[in-house]
């Protein structure tokens, strides 16, 4: 299962909100690309960029950030927060992101996604973020009729590389993932899901595992690492492939 370091961006700067609050903001960095090369120095394999101005107003406020880490990083870099329309999507894969996550024109324009997964394979993922199992758009601020599990259910078969699913009311809290809903999702899904929101500890990330054959194959952390309640390379040598937990593939055990 992959770990996935999160950086929210707000104005420049690496912050976390506290269930998608705009005016609960913790900052941690004012230098995006050395926080990133910091998460790629301790072993991560893919970075999960939010744009949020992008996600509350539309307008790119962030893209020297975006584009320099993009630049500079060795490893895939995805982003997601205002990606509305099919040019803005091009102009982010464009400057070198491996990845677009597309979250409130999903519900808008579904068949922007259809047709930009189809021009872009492999390169577009759905944002699916949901309160109280119903979906969340315009950077949370707006709650829809659509519920969690049957968007990703229609969306999952256009084509799209993953869904990426967040319970906000977990998100930003650190008081452990919300499995129940993970485990819908993965049902509801005929793509991988990517878990978001809530882990605070070693124990929340295992607890993930049981997930993993339903197609849970990764999870985004944010407020964990920053806090230092969760050390990145401790954690993915306990997620990733040839995990201690696993066991010896092509050996016998024997007990003395």
């Amino acid at each position: 299962m992959e770990i996935i370091p999160a950086i929210d961006l707000l104005q420049g700067s690496c912050v976390r909100l506290h269930q998608g609050d705009y005016d609960q903001v913790t900052r941690f960095s004012d230098d995006p690309l050395a926080q990133a090369q910091q998460w790629v120095k301790q072993g991560a394999t893919r970075l999960h960029l939010v744009d949020l101005d992008g996600a509350r107003s539309g307008e790119p406020i962030n893209d020297q950030a975006v584009r320099l880490i993009a630049k500079e990083l060795a490893i895939p870099v995805q982003l997601g927060g205002g990606v509305r329309s099919l040019e803005r999507a091009e102009e982010l894969l464009s400057c070198g992101l491996d990845r677009v996550i597309l979250g409130t024109v999903a519900i808008e324009k579904p068949e922007l996604v259809v047709e930009l997964a189809s021009r872009h394979p492999h390169k577009i993922v759905v944002g699916i973020d949901a309160r109280n199992g119903f979906v969340a758009t315009r950077g949370w601020v707006e709650e829809s009729n659509v519920e969690a599990t049957a968007l990703a259910k229609r969306l999952s078969a256009a084509g799209i590389a993953a869904i990426i699913s967040t319970d906000i009311a977990t998100d930003g809290t650190l008081a452990g993932p919300n499995l129940d809903a993970l485990r819908a999702m993965a049902q509801a899904s005929a793509v991988p899901v990517i878990a978001s929101g809530g882990v605070g500890c070693m124990a929340d990330l295992l607890s993930l595992l049981a997930l993993e054959p339903l197609g849970v194959e990764g999870v985004i952390v944010g407020r964990a690492l920053y806090d230092g309640r969760v050390d990145l390379h401790e954690a993915i040598q306990a997620m990733a492939a040839g995990r201690l937990q696993d066991p010896l593939l092509g050996q016998s055990r024997t007990i003395a």
